[in-house]
């Protein structure tokens, strides 16, 4: 999941819209959709299993397959049909880590905060030898990176090299997210009579001449590979001691040295002392191992098979993936948790859609929402050269932004569309929920471009519906770092997402027409690009 797009604000007219529902509504169903999540609600327990018990679920790891067999053998035994792992080829081989440690041995002693790059070599046991600043900026030109590599030259070798110039992070964050977004806000971001833009987020201009963060991170891995250096250290540089990892993006042990990434803090206490001078001697230990059965991709895919209308599809979808520093519990293991109690609630309440309420859980989301795309592209196609099933799917809802509750959703189509899922969600005001908002289809707009794994639906042309949750700790604590774990996961939170979609889902899978959505004459230009991975 990536970075939060600011709500935008329009004219507030909510309360108008959410009081003029004409769509019709089942009260029954509702009430017992509402027993079933707040009363015998299992979510807790499923996201329990995605975390504690099969975590880390990095892509072609033996955990991720694990996860998503449980996945699929429970979405059975709560009754739904056709539960299975679907493959696709990922390409590349599974990873895992089995430990990582390192230490100060001088001036200090200590134990020093690091997490593994995926897909990084192990280090030839534990290695020991003197740090080395290579002081390479955020954003240097080609001459720049050019002239820092050519002074380190042989000095790397046998060093454990800091890789990265210190940044210097203000002590607190001037203007911190708050934990829910205010109502008023959200009213005007649901407003009817202002769709919501789309197209790609803002980007922050970057310097001039600067290389980009690839092309750094390559030419800097294949200096230290070169020169034999034992060991890279990134600085996290992350408040508070939080770290993100990633991955070796080339999925290929042989072409980087061992690295890691090491908090802001002791990565600041190394290099200022490095700055004076001083000698600072590291230890490092890491082991990796790779996977060569892992190269095949699992999506989660099972039904409640619909009746007179089962051939078109009401999709819940969310990625199952996540990055291996924590447990991926609001990354995603909530959204796949709230998609998996949805589909239990409607099959405990008895309830008998017409047309088919299909969950899919993707893999791969986080290396460029990969296992929704193959899904794409196997089924549907796209508008362009669309596949026998494309008109078969009347809607794709996704869930990526954390742990907080639903406010609202945001589809991908006509406010018409929009409308239809405003009235839907009004019986849902008590729990604060605020409304939905349509995509501006405007002739300079485009489908929107990658952010998650709606971007796969919207590409092709299909309809998606995003679902806007509060924030929480999300963007600023919890969002691919060391402390994404069930800590984080609000149960009341993920209860009311979860019963919200499940009524909302129901009741499109039960319309006597479909969603509205854009005809071929109202459908946005595609993007100029597949989507790719934002990190």
């Amino acid at each position: 999941m990536h970075p939060r797009t600011a709500l935008r604000l329009v004219l507030p007219c909510l309360t108008v819209a959410l009081a003029s529902a004409q769509e019709p509504i089942d009260r029954d169903l509702n009430a017992r959709i509402r027993e079933e999540a707040f009363q015998r609600s299992q979510i807790m327990a499923t996201l329990h299993q995605l975390t504690d018990v099969h975590s880390p679920r990095l892509t072609g790891s033996p955990s991720y397959r694990a996860a998503a067999q449980w996945a699929a053998d429970q979405l059975k035994a709560w009754g739904l049909s056709d539960a299975h792992l679907e493959a696709w080829d990922w390409g590349h081989p599974g990873w895992t880590n089995l430990r990582c440690a390192a230490h100060a041995e001088a001036p200090w002693t200590g134990r020093l905060e690091v997490e593994p790059l995926a897909w990084g070599p192990s280090t030839e046991g534990t290695v020991r030898g003197a740090a080395l600043l290579l002081p390479v900026p955020e954003e240097p030109t080609e001459a720049e990176l050019t002239a820092i590599l050519a002074a380190a030259g042989d000095a790397v070798k046998g060093r454990l090299v800091l890789a990265g110039a210190l940044r210097d992070l203000p002590a607190l964050n001037p203007a911190p997210m708050p934990l829910r977004h205010a109502d008023e806000a959200l009213a005007k971001r649901f407003d009817p009579a202002h769709p919501t833009p789309m197209g790609p987020r803002p980007q922050a201009p970057r310097r001039p001449g600067a290389l980009e963060p690839r092309a750094v991170n390559e030419r800097v891995d294949a200096f230290l590979l070169a020169h034999k250096a034992l060991a890279r250290i990134n600085d996290a540089g992350l408040r508070h001691g939080q770290i993100r990892a990633f991955s070796n993006r080339t999925y290929d042990p042989a072409r980087i040295v061992p690295t890691v990434v090491m908090r802001h803090e002791d990565y600041g206490r190394i290099a200022r002392l490095l700055q004076d001078g001083v000698e600072v001697r590291l230890a490092l230990e890491v082991a990796n191992r790779l996977h060569p059965e892992g190269t095949k991709g699992l999506n989660v895919v099972a039904d409640l098979p619909g009746s007179d209308k089962a051939g078109e599809v009401v999709l819940l979808g969310a990625h199952l993936d996540a990055w291996h520093t924590a447990t991926g519990a609001t990354d995603n293991g909530t959204g796949a948790a709230v998609m998996m109690e949805a589909g239990r609630i409607l099959a405990a309440a008895g309830a008998k859609p017409r047309r088919t309420i299909r969950i899919a859980l993707w893999d791969a989301e986080e290396h460029g929402l990969l296992g929704s795309a193959a899904y794409v592209k196997a089924h549907f196609g796209d508008a362009e050269q669309p596949l026998p099933g494309h008109g078969s799917l009347v809607a794709a809802f996704n869930v990526d932004s954390g742990a907080g509750q639903v406010r609202g959703l945001g589809l991908f189509g006509p406010p018409a569309g929009a409308q239809v899922l405003r009235e839907l969600l009004a019986p849902f005001a008590d729990l604060a929920v605020k409304g939905a908002s349509a995509s501006a289809n405007r002739p300079s707009r485009k489908r929107p471009g990658p952010s998650s794994d709606s971007a796969s639906f919207s590409a092709a042309g299909l309809p998606v519906i995003n679902v806007v949750q509060d924030g929480l700790e999300y963007f600023e604590y919890t969002w691919h770092t060391a402390i994404d774990t069930l800590e984080r996961v609000p149960p009341e939170d993920v209860k009311r997402t979860a019963a919200v979609l499940a009524s909302v889902a129901w009741h499109l899978a039960n319309r006597e027409e479909r969603l509205p959505f854009f005809g071929k004459d109202t459908l946005p230009p595609s993007p100029d690009a597949a989507p790719q991975p934002l990190k």
